[in-house]
Formats: C-alpha cells, sequence, structure tokens
C-alpha cells in the first residue's frame, strides 16, 4: 500500500494510492477516514492522483536523524563510524512535502542535500527490540536532510545546522510493503546524479535503529527515523533542484530558493 496525505477540492486527507503497477497517470486516491495507523477506514470518497496535490505524507512528532550511517559518507568528510549510532532532532517544523521549496537561510552560506530512507513509526514502542521492531514500522518514505554544513562546523553541533524550517522535506508517500535492507538510492541535482548507492551499505541496519532509538525515548505513531546519508552529498544552491528516489518508493523532488 502507499499511504499519501493529500489536499484535495474538500480540504485535507490521507489517502491510499491505488494503481496498475507503476501507472500513476491513471492512479486513484481513495480517502482514509481520520488516521492510516492500523487497518484503514476508507470513507468511499476518492479522485485520481492528478487532481490532488501530495503533501507531507506524514506530520510527526519528532524527527531522529542518524548520522554517520554510512562509512564512505564519514570518510568523505573525515569522520570515524561511530561504534553506536549517533542519533540528533530535527525540528517538526523542519517537513515539507514534495515540490516545496527548500529555502536557504541568510545564516548559511554552504547548504548540502542528503538523500535518506526514512522510517515512519505505526505505533507507540519503548525498548522494542529489533526482531520486534518491522511490527512497530508503518512503511517508509523518501527524505532529505538538508544541512547547512557551514554552521554545522562553526557550531560544533547540528541543532541549528539541521534545523531550519524546510529542512526535512518527505515524501512522496509512505510505501508499506517495502523490505529495507537493500534498496537503491539515488539523488540528482538538476538532472545529474550526485549519489548512487545502496541501503545494504548502512552500518547499522533499520530495525536496529529502531530498536537502538527507541531505548532512549518513546517512539509514537508518525514519527520519523533519518536513516543516515551515503556518500556524494553536496551543495544547492537558489534556482535548482533536488530529486531523490529510493527503489520501491519513488522521487522525492523540491526546488531550492533563497529564503
Amino acid at each position: 500500500m502507499r499511504l499519501a496525505r493529500i489536499a484535495h477540492p474538500d480540504g485535507v486527507a490521507f489517502g491510499s494510492i491505488e494503481a496498475d503497477g507503476d501507472d500513476n497517470d491513471a492512479a486513484q486516491v481513495l480517502e482514509i477516514a481520520d488516521h492510516p495507523f492500523g487497518q484503514p477506514n476508507f470513507t468511499g470518497k476518492r479522485w485520481p492522483l492528478a487532481d490532488v496535490r501530495l503533501l507531507a505524507p506524514i506530520l510527526p512528532t519528532k524527527v531522529i536523524a542518524v548520522g554517520r550511517n554510512y562509512a564512505k559518507h564519514a570518510e568523505e568528510f573525515g569522520n570515524e563510524v561511530p561504534s553506536d549510532p549517533m542519533i540528533f532532532l530535527k525540528p517538526s517544523t523542519t517537513v515539507i512535502g514534495p515540490n516545496a521549496a527548500i529555502k536557504l537561510p541568510p545564516a548559511s552560506s554552504r547548504v548540502d542535500f542528503e538523500g535518506e530512507l526514512a522510517v515512519v513509526i505505526g505505533r507507540p514502542v519503548r525498548n522494542i527490540s529489533a526482531e520486534a521492531a518491522p511490527a512497530a514500522i508503518l512503511g517508509y518514505t523518501v527524505a532529505n536532510d538538508v544541512s547547512a554544513r557551514d554552521l554545522q562546523a562553526s557550531d560544533g553541533q547540528w541543532g541549528r545546522a539541521k534545523g531550519f524550517d524546510t529542512f526535512c522535506p518527505l515524501g512522496p508517500w509512505i510505501s508499506t510493503e517495502v523490505d529495507p535492507s537493500d534498496l537503491r538510492l539515488t539523488s540528482e541535482v538538476d538532472g545529474v546524479v550526485k549519489q548512487d548507492a545502496r541501503t545494504s551499505a548502512m552500518v547499522h541496519k533499520v530495525y536496529d535503529l529502531v530498536a537502538f532509538v527507541s531505548s532512549v525515548m518513546t517512539l509514537l505513531p508518525g514519527d520519523v527515523i533519518l536513516t543516515g546519508t551515503p556518500e556524494g552529498v553536496g551543495r544547492i544552491e537558489a534556482g535548482q533542484q533536488v530529486s531523490i528516489t529510493i527503489e520501491g518508493i519513488g522521487t522525492l523532488t523540491n526546488p531550492v530558493q533563497d529564503a
């Protein structure tokens, strides 16, 4: 199932995207009542996918990101791979959806894209095991952990650098039937491929990350875990467009503008 959050002629709702294979031109969005967790309850309303606007597929209470979870990415910045997952928080206000603009803050002169697989939590969990983690996951979406690289270096911590509004694009939807262990991830800037890797290269695997984070804090339905970025990250500038594609999920595209 592909779960989306949409703006339609009557307002905003969650929906399930129904299509034959990857034929999104003929896809329909079936409206879900209330929320997408558990067994969806459909209202009977539907719209062609082309007639609705895709929003961020979820509005999390918190976004937990993992740093240096691909060895080659750590290497490209001269960093060691941590023995335990290195986690940090991004504010919920960083979240935007497909085609919404990433706004470059005047405080930074170097903002980078970082394509990542994102995990969406499906039920409240605390101190869950890696073996039990799959049952706690609603699905997966595409993320861009936008980062003010110069501020990351000058501040000595990542709160400001990772926390500007619009610095966490998510989308285009949540795929519920994806095996996260070995998916191809590519990032393009203006059509030029910058990142091309597989999630199998993660140092700490998805289910282990869910278990680790849940040992630190309670995870609530809709919370998002960003699983780290592979090598190839780079600068983005106003007027450019970033597209991140993950096999089995889809493509997240965002233009870049000055704030």
